[in-house]
């Protein structure tokens, strides 16, 4: 029988450069999209799809991530004693109570790979899912629950990738497979960031990811790469040699969130879309002098 999966880890210790200064003292992951952080988004898609244990890899200013996911006396108590009721439903909710979280501290930044690593002693020998908060993936059903489904029924780890353009693929781990369904691919390699004319196709590496946790022993031989990163591509393609592996072309449609144009680009399509916002946030739109 195929364990099922409990556990999701969010790496949330990148220091978010990119959108200074809006980061200097807040995590990029804080960052709201229309109402909601994107970390809030990523834990929903996990929730979704059957975990119940959420673990991050946190950095130093990263506080106001466990904070958001704590209880918040204070706060309730102010909505309760004004009526509020809604308010104060929206916040009980943020995290189901079925729901735990840990958090781990990752001391230096070494890369994806060496977040990953953290917590493996959290994790244990159970297959895990790892998800990107900076990539929100809109998608029914979610993108985690059709990669859980396809695990379920390889009973191996599975990627979530999608198409890029190939001037863009060395900003992505890319990968090369055989097609044995509908947007699925058994992977026979995945090369991180390789040249546009060295690329191996155009299939890049978006920010799910479920594993089985050989992948930890095979993260902890892993030589550093460049800036003395642990990359966690280098441990999949490891993983290759002792487990089938497959790629996913996920149904949905992802914002690239760490980047400013991508961010962007999410905010208003989610505004669009939002139950209370989107008549009149049209209508701006539309008197817009464009």
């Amino acid at each position: 029988m195929v364990k099922p999966l409990t556990r999701a880890v969010f790496p949330v210790a990148g220091l978010g450069t990119r959108f200074l200064p809006a980061t200097k003292a807040s995590p990029k992951e804080m960052l709201p999209i229309v109402d909601k952080p994107l970390i809030q988004y990523a834990a929903e898609e996990a929730i979704a799809a059957g975990i119940d244990e959420l673990i991050f890899v946190t950095g130093r200013n990263k506080r106001s991530i466990e904070d958001h996911f704590d209880k918040a006396y204070e706060l309730e108590t102010e909505l309760e004693a004004k009526g509020k009721n809604g308010l104060l439903d929206m916040v009980r909710t943020v995290l189901p109570h079925n729901v735990s979280c840990v958090y781990i501290r990752q001391a230096e930044p070494l890369g994806l790979g060496h977040a990953v690593l953290c917590a493996k002693q959290v994790v244990g020998n159970e297959p895990f899912a790892v998800i990107l908060a900076d990539d929100l993936i809109s998608a029914e059903p979610k993108a985690l629950q059709q990669m859980v489904d396809l695990y379920e029924h390889y009973r191996c780890s599975v990627v979530g990738v999608q198409n890029v353009a190939r001037e863009e693929t060395s900003a992505y781990g890319i990968v090369r497979g055989t097609k044995v369904a509908d947007r699925l691919y058994k992977m026979e390699a995945i090369v991180e960031k390789p040249k546009p004319e060295a690329a191996p196709s155009t299939m890049g590496v978006v920010g799910r990811y479920l594993l089985t946790p050989r992948v930890f022993a095979l993260l902890e031989k892993v030589q550093r790469g460049a800036g003395g990163e642990i990359q966690l591509t280098d441990g999949i393609a490891a993983l290759l040699r002792y487990e089938a592996i497959y790629a996913y072309e996920f149904s949905g449609k992802r914002y690239d969130c760490g980047n400013k144009l991508g961010y962007l680009q999410a905010t208003v399509e989610y505004a669009l879309a939002h139950p209370e916002l989107h008549r009149d946030f049209r209508a701006y739109l539309k008197s817009l002098k464009l």
